[in-house]
């Protein structure tokens, strides 16, 4: 359906496919969902009233985030529920990175204000839990944004930023997207340098995650 529509880009990392893709049906997963559907609907009717309630919940709270018309205080409040109902579902994860609040996180992560900048950096950590949307963040600029942390934040959004790293930093070829971005690496060591306690155990493990790939 993606590529019927005329896109010619990989709906997760953005980067262009070839002009004719090789295209492997999963028939094995597709066969596992279906019976999943047929044999589970009991175990899982019983908390679908409540999923469906976050899932609603975080449909009002990401409008209110990638509005432009909304405060800083609105942005704030919406942030801290989103934080906590991605801490777990992976579904709501899943819905807030589909629905675009990720450039709208990332555009809090360049607004200067310390409180927004933690609760949006915690926001994008939850996401990257997901594997599809390690790269897919990569590929949106959040590279960029946590080097800019590691250099000027606050400490809090230093570590913050720096266990974002390593969580990216399980794809391969993020370590190597990583380490190729000018100052990060750098920007680790010296957060390891002068760093607070927990400033300084995020960057070591994050150096460690990336130090795996050898160019690094």
């Amino acid at each position: 359906q993606w590529i019927d529509s005329g896109n010619r880009t990989c709906p997760i990392t953005k980067l262009p496919l070839s002009e004719n893709p090789s295209l492997i049906p999963n028939h094995a997963l597709r066969s596992l969902i279906s019976n999943f559907a047929h044999v589970s609907p009991k175990e899982s009717s019983r908390p679908r009233t409540q999923q469906e309630h976050s899932q609603s919940q975080s449909q009002a709270l990401i409008s209110t985030l990638i509005s432009r018309s909304s405060s800083n205080a609105s942005k704030l409040e919406s942030l801290s529920r989103l934080v906590r109902l991605t801490k777990r579902d992976s579904s709501i994860r899943r819905k807030v990175t589909e629905s675009g609040a990720v450039r709208a996180a990332l555009d809090c992560v360049d607004s200067g204000n310390q409180v927004l900048q933690e609760k949006s950096l915690s926001l994008l950590l939850n996401l990257s839990l997901e594997d599809d949307n390690k790269v897919g963040l990569v590929a949106d600029g959040v590279i960029r944004r946590i080097v800019a942390v590691l250099r000027v934040g606050s400490p809090d959004c230093k570590a913050i930023a720096a266990t974002l790293l390593t969580s990216l930093a399980v794809v391969e070829v993020n370590k190597a997207t990583i380490g190729s971005y000018p100052d990060a690496i750098s920007a680790l060591v010296y957060l390891l340098r002068v760093g607070n306690d927990r400033e300084r155990k995020e960057s070591a493990t994050a150096l460690y995650a990336l130090c795996s790939f050898p160019d690094n």
